[in-house]
Formats: C-alpha cells, structure tokens, sequence
C-alpha cells in the first residue's frame, strides 16, 4: 500500500468552499479501482488546515487518480483559495492491523 499525506493551509474566507469541493473530490476518488481510503481531515484548533489522506494499492494508483477528471477539477477550482502551496509526504504502509 502506498499512502499520501497532503497538507493544505486554506484562506479563512474559502474554508467551506474547500471542504464543498474536497468532499466531492473523495466521493469520485474513492470510486477508482487503485484507492483503497481517501479522507479528509480538517484541523479541530485551526479550521483553516486539512489533511488529505490518501491510501493507494500501489503508486500506480496514486498515479492514475492525478489523471482523472475529479482530480483535475478539484485541483482547479482549489487553487486560488489557498493561504500558500500544498505540499505532500509519502509513505509505504508498513503494517496492517
């Protein structure tokens, strides 16, 4: 399993919007043969900052879903409302439970 951690610093006035658009985002990703989880968290001391995690069966996957049309889309339309670039650690899984 191969999962994806983004980090995404919002501007106060998008919070809603962005969460609008991310939940979208998650129900369309979560459809792609190649993700196993795609959640959304949203910091509880700071509402402006949410985590994407993402959980893939390999990175293929991770691949394929930055080529689907939800992606694309959300990637667009999220843009402007960030306080400053998303960025994202990558991890191998190493331990199910």
């Amino acid at each position: 399993m191969f999962v994806v951690l983004v980090h995404v610093h919002v501007k106060p006035e998008f919070v809603d919007a962005f969460r609008e658009e991310s939940v979208r985002n998650a129900r369309e990703s979560r459809k792609e043969p190649g993700v196993i989880r795609f959640d959304i968290l949203q910091q509880k001391d700071d509402s402006t900052r949410f985590i994407l995690y993402e959980a893939y069966k390999d990175e293929e996957g991770a691949k394929a879903h930055k080529e689907t049309e939800h992606y694309t889309r959300w990637r667009d339309t999220v843009a402007d409302m960030m306080a400053e670039p998303r960025y994202s650690v990558k991890y191998n899984f190493c331990l199910e439970i």
